[in-house]
């Protein structure tokens, strides 16, 4: 009964934080399942008081390293994602629910054929300097990720962008050389945070709008926050100060929350979640989103450039051990791209690509190739369990006769020393929220974050064609088939996609949790508070 309870926990859980289930659905299904449902999902801050102010906040995060920067063109893990989103604050925002609102613009509006967006901008929102945020500022911001000369995660976003302009004080006018239907979502992004204008270009290390002050900054160590006293947005930035941590390693973040070193970990270490639970002071809260794990192959080198070596590579891997083994069951299995069921065109009838080793053997056979070693870069700064998530592709890639050899890397500098500089790496992806923006921040020739090197010239048309589509059935069949190319040509071996888990203690609370993305939608810093 009790494993039942909790399988039904779970899923409750997880439906009600994906907006699967609302607030009364979820909690008339826990009444039905028990009372032990409340502490065991981690929702009892549903019910939790209205928020109060003051305190002192400890977040750690499996994330960081010595080489990182807040430039909002460059941030790559979710530490500074949290970081960033702590400093300034984007044009739109996605809410708990996953609905879009306005955050530095008030609302915003498009042409018949979503090829000119119109926002209207907030005229009381201050930076950390003290100046007034004007609309050169977010035009400056804007364009700090864009020209020929840009190297910025968020370009290919704004590849179709032809001008941005300001329509008097207040209104910012963005025109696009073909509709996009999304656009406004792509402007919660913690890459286009808005920062002060200088110089023709931005002032990011001077700080944002954001919620919190940055008073001390350690990469891959630490950093300290301390509220904004001029935080234009009501109901936010609880805590008095905020110290945000780097700990990869999986026991010892487990260790600081059990000891009170920290109040909130992510990536709980799954193979000892059970046994966190356990600890009456302890929360376990878990949510169905995009998160996803992958092995992202560079395809413009060899053996990589080889389809039927990434097809045997595809075919040689075990998905349902590795969710049952790394995910512990809290994740489902993935299809080599990186649109899972949260996704609204997520494409469940195409065919599953599964472990057959007998297929995996055929086609190193038919790439010509034989008596390879596949060296495969892996850390836990990567995700934990990422090192045993390799082994576990090693064994089930023997039995095809295949040979991989595990790198072990060093955790610090994985992200900036490792992953896109080595071959064939260990990767995740916290996934976006929608389908043209992670395929056009992971997968679009030239993206600054394409880490599979994947250049498609079909893929690109249906890119462009997808985001411009307004017919919802003709929009569905692009990303389809956008799914099916990846699946069978593409770089990445995509294996499973996993529930995100954090931990919290009784110190802290929070109110209906995001899971676009781990950590509350990365936006911790300003929902949460000190009880």
């Amino acid at each position: 009964m009790n494993n039942l309870r909790d399988k039904q926990t779970k899923w409750l859980a997880a439906a009600y934080h994906s907006g699967k289930l609302s607030r009364r659905e979820f909690l008339q299904r826990s009444a039905l399942v028990g009372a032990g449902m409340i502490s065991a999902s981690g929702t009892s801050q549903l019910l939790a008081a209205e928020p109060k102010k003051g305190g002192h906040m400890k977040v750690a995060m499996a994330h960081g390293a010595t080489s990182d920067t807040l430039d909002p063109a460059t941030i790559t893990h979710g530490l500074q994602w949290v970081a960033s989103y702590g400093v300034a604050n984007t044009l739109t925002e996605l809410a708990p629910d996953g609905s879009l609102v306005p955050s530095l613009s008030t609302s915003w509006e498009a042409s018949p054929d979503a090829k000119i967006w119109t926002f209207k901008l907030r005229s009381d929102a201050e930076f950390h300097n003290g100046k007034t945020m004007t609309i050169d500022d977010v035009i400056a911001s804007l364009n700090y990720h864009r020209g020929e000369a840009s190297q910025s995660v968020g370009k290919p976003i704004l590849a179709s962008v032809t001008e941005i302009k300001a329509d008097g004080p207040d209104t910012l006018v963005i025109e696009l050389s073909s509709g996009n239907a999304d656009f406004p979502y792509n402007f919660n992004e913690a890459t286009f945070g808005i920062y002060p204008a200088k110089d023709s270009s931005i002032d990011w290390l001077s700080g944002g709008t954001g919620p919190y002050i940055i008073k001390n900054y350690e990469p891959g160590i630490r950093v300290d926050f301390e509220r904004n006293p001029n935080y234009w947005k009501d109901g936010a930035a609880h805590a008095d100060t905020i110290e945000l941590l780097t700990i990869t390693d999986p026991a010892a973040r487990s260790s600081a929350l059990i000891t009170g070193e920290v109040h909130v970990i992510d990536q709980v270490d799954l193979k000892t979640v059970g046994l966190l639970a356990r600890n009456p002071a302890i929360t376990i809260l878990e949510g169905v989103g995009p998160l996803h794990y992958t092995f992202p192959m560079a395809v413009n080198v060899a053996p990589y450039n080889n389809i039927d070596v990434r097809k045997a590579l595809k075919y040689s891997i075990d998905r349902e051990e590795m969710v049952e083994k790394i995910l512990q069951g809290h994740g489902a299995v993935g299809n080599d791209h990186p649109i899972g069921p949260s996704y609204r065109y997520h494409a469940a009838d195409i065919e599953q690509n599964s472990y057959d080793p007998d297929r995996a053997k055929f086609h190193m056979k038919q790439s010509g190739l034989s008596d390879l070693t596949f060296d495969l870069s892996a850390a836990d700064a990567a995700y934990a369990g990422a090192v045993d998530a390799v082994q576990l592709y090693q064994a089930s890639a023997a039995k095809a006769g295949i040979n991989i050899n595990v790198v072990r890397e060093s955790n610090d500098g994985y992200w900036s020393d490792v992953w896109m500089k080595k071959p064939w790496t260990t990767s995740y992806w916290g996934g976006y929220a929608t389908e043209d923006a992670m395929f056009t921040t992971g997968y679009s020739a030239g993206a600054a974050w394409n880490d599979t090197f994947w250049d498609n010239e079909t893929f690109e048309k249906l890119l462009v064609q997808s985001r411009a589509e307004l017919d919802e059935s003709k929009r569905r069949e692009m990303y389809r088939d956008m799914q099916i190319l990846l699946r069978d040509e593409g770089g990445v071996v995509a294996p499973m996609f996993a529930n995100s888990v954090m931990a919290r203690n009784d110190k802290v609370a929070h109110g209906d949790i995001s899971w676009v993305r781990p950590t509350d939608g990365r936006r911790i810093l300003e929902r949460w508070w000190i009880t």
